[in-house]
């Protein structure tokens, strides 16, 4: 059982051919340079969409004139954040998390029916949990400013709206197969990729005393 000093990993695993958005750019990881073909170094060439694994989404990837990944306010992605377990197996919906004590300034996680598998490395499932846009416009009322989601996608188009027009950063593809619900302290660092919409990013958790 994790200790409030200990700092748990919870970003899901790039690796060669695991699951991508349909439509969007192959996984595909390659060696450029061996030292076991004699070459000096060892040198891996990544091929992928920047929405990929665990990732952050920028405004520009909804809005077409929108900030990118670069502009986005760190510290809504650092900091206290609530993990809740969702039970319902189809959507994140609103009956489910109205009744959360949600305060302006909130960062919250939902786990669901999404963790219940290694993901990642199985086929893309189009029955995903995902948030339902009533639930998406709740927390955006809530004064909510960062939501993250154990699959490659917090929702649909009026989901990802409601948060990304309001200043919410959305964080994608959390491996939270191993984690508790409860309060912890993040840590949410994407890359830093001038022009892009969204970017990876490695994601720890650390309970709260």
């Amino acid at each position: 059982m994790p200790t409030p000093s200990t700092w748990i990993d919870v970003t899901t695993t790039i690796e060669d051919g695991m699951v991508h958005w349909p439509d969007n750019a192959p996984v595909h990881i390659t060696h450029t340079s061996s030292i076991a073909n004699g070459d000096a170094a060892n040198v891996t060439k990544l091929s992928m969409s920047a929405h990929t694994a665990t990732h952050v989404d920028a405004p520009l990837h909804f809005i077409a004139n929108g900030d990118d990944v670069t502009t986005l306010d760190l510290a809504t992605l650092m900091g206290p954040v609530r993990l809740v377990q969702i039970q319902d197996p189809e959507a994140i919906k609103l009956s489910e998390i109205q009744d959360l004590p949600l305060a302006p300034g909130e960062r919250v996680l939902f786990k669901t029916r999404n963790s219940s598998s290694e993901w990642a490395t199985a086929p893309f499932k189009k029955d995903f949990v995902a948030l339902a846009a009533d639930a998406a416009k709740f927390l955006q009322e809530k004064g909510v400013i960062c939501v993250g989601v154990d699959y490659l996608s917090v929702g649909g188009p009026e989901a990802h709206h409601a948060l990304l027009d309001n200043g919410i950063t959305v964080i994608e593809g959390l491996a939270l197969q191993q984690v508790e619900p409860g309060a912890y302290e993040m840590i949410c660092l994407p890359l830093k990729i001038k022009g892009s919409d969204g970017a990876p990013a490695r994601v720890l958790l650390k309970p709260l005393a």
